[in-house]
Order: structure tokens, then C-alpha cells, then sequence
């Protein structure tokens, strides 16, 4: 049975390696395993070492935190998870779409959708 836990630090190793625009291939010979191995961590259905976690912060350019972050207050005592948007790949695109425009049309589009979304 998936580990909440690990299911998020899953989902954390995996949306950073996509705002990097890295394969799990690329991320796998980084840290020297094979990419079978990222994808079950990515999954949650293998937990990852400290050890290694480590080599996979390094390599993704982060601190071991990251992966922890949001963590608290996502599992529910139930152990449902409320919805994650860095686990939708069309929020992530966006996200990671945003970011490659210039800061100062970013910040313009950032005010716009503020504007539109009445918040």
C-alpha cells in the first residue's frame, strides 16, 4: 500500500523534474539508477532513502525540503489527499509556460488574469 507521504514527495520529485524539462532517463543516469526506479518513486510505490533523496535534490537543483513542502495539512485523517494541481501536466505546462515569459509581460499577465478572475 502507497505511504501518503510518499506518494508527495513523489509528486514533488515529478513536478520539478518537469519545470526542469528533464526525462526520468536524464534524472535517472544523474543520479545513477535506472528510470524504472524514478518512476516508481514518482508514483509513490517505492519509498526513496534519505540517501538518495538527497542525490535527486542535488541533481534537480534543491534542497531535500522541497520535497516536503505542502505536506502539511494535504493528508487529510483520513488519508485522502485534497486535489494537487502540480499532478495536473496542463496547470504544470501553464505554470512552466508563464515563467519563460519575460518578467516584466509576466507581470502584465499576472495583473490580467487577477482582473479577470475578480480575486
Amino acid at each position: 500500500m502507497k505511504h501518503p507521504v510518499d506518494v508527495h514527495v513523489g509528486q514533488r520529485v515529478r513536478q520539478r523534474r518537469w519545470m526542469l524539462g528533464m526525462t526520468q532517463q536524464q534524472l535517472a543516469e544523474n543520479v545513477g539508477i535506472k528510470f524504472q526506479q524514478i518512476q516508481k518513486y514518482e508514483t509513490g510505490m517505492n519509498r526513496i532513502s534519505a540517501s538518495r533523496l538527497w542525490d535527486i535534490a542535488e541533481a534537480l537543483d534543491v534542497a531535500v525540503a522541497f520535497f516536503f513542502e505542502g505536506l502539511h495539512g494535504e493528508v487529510e485523517m483520513n488519508g485522502a489527499a485534497t486535489p494537487d494541481l502540480t499532478v495536473d501536466r496542463e496547470a504544470m505546462e501553464l505554470v512552466r509556460s508563464y515563467y519563460s515569459i519575460p518578467e516584466v509581460q509576466r507581470r502584465r499577465l499576472f495583473e490580467l488574469a487577477r482582473s479577470l478572475s475578480d480575486v
